[in-house]
């Protein structure tokens, strides 16, 4: 029952514009992180425009749905949110995990609500069955062991090694507070995801590509095979950043964003 999610709303004012007219943001996080990874972004942007930060299912402070939580059912408690917000355009901007949720958005809202989309360290291709297999095990052993091994096993692919401590402190207590039963049930969905690249191929908006130079997870060459696959696309390369160049290198990705909303809110 919307909204059900947690969330942060940052509506802008400003003495010029009490209601501005700039496309809001929606900020979906990646795995298995919440809301405040986006922490950097919410205090460059919400000053000028509405940023719309949730904690996804089964993610931070929002409800846990045991099972399997496929990436449709992501998409279609953001657009409950959004409509219960009155939000009627806005930006999608995905990493991760979010990034794939941001695809499916896209495909369920259309051109008409979403002005445009920005992929952060993500791919659109569909799981293999090693791929498969992979993320259905590492599910059960979320239930079995809980999130710490798990979260000091990935820190030094999350982030790049020479990152600030207070960003690696941060990603890590992301992972280790995450719920095992919400993180194990959209593993198992991503296991089932589809194919994005038609998709992509037929969007009809701008698109920002975002990926860390050192992403091990995604690397730069996945990026530009979607940026390839996009007819309307920018690519940016984040430099000594790895999987969450938002938080590891927020001033060169807060450039990019701006870069490409400054365009969107010329184009809306």
């Amino acid at each position: 029952m919307p909204p059900f999610l947690a969330y942060d709303d940052y509506t802008a004012y400003d003495d010029n514009q009490p209601h501005t007219t700039r496309t809001p943001l929606l900020l979906i996080h990646g795995h298995p992180f919440d809301r405040t990874m986006w922490h950097p972004q919410r205090t460059a942007f919400a000053p000028t425009r509405r940023v719309i930060a949730p904690d996804l299912r089964g993610y931070g402070a929002s409800p846990v749905t045991p099972g399997i939580t496929p990436l449709s059912r992501f998409a279609a408690d953001l657009e409950e949110l959004l409509d219960a917000l009155g939000v009627t355009t806005c930006v999608l901007v995905g990493l991760s995990m979010g990034g794939q949720i941001a695809m499916e958005c896209y495909d369920r809202l259309g051109p008409e609500r979403v002005r445009g989309l920005v992929l952060a360290d993500t791919f659109p291709d569909p799981e293999t069955p090693e791929g498969r297999q992979t993320r259905n095990a590492m599910a059960d052993r979320l239930l079995r062991e809980g999130m710490r091994g798990y979260a000091d096993e990935v820190l030094e692919k999350m982030v790049a090694p020479h990152t600030h401590p207070d960003v690696k402190a941060h990603v890590h207590r992301m992972m280790t507070a995450t719920n095992p039963e919400g993180a194990a049930a959209a593993l198992r969905g991503r296991a089932e995801r589809p194919d994005y690249r038609p998709l992509l191929a037929k969007v009809t908006v701008p698109a920002l590509v975002v990926v860390g130079a050192a992403d091990e997870y995604t690397p730069v060459s996945d990026a530009e095979a979607m940026h390839a696959l996009l007819p309307d696309a920018t690519l940016r390369i984040i430099d000594r950043a790895s999987h969450m160049p938002n938080l590891e290198r927020p001033e060169e990705f807060n450039r990019a964003l701006k870069e490409f909303l400054a365009r969107v809110d010329e184009d809306s």
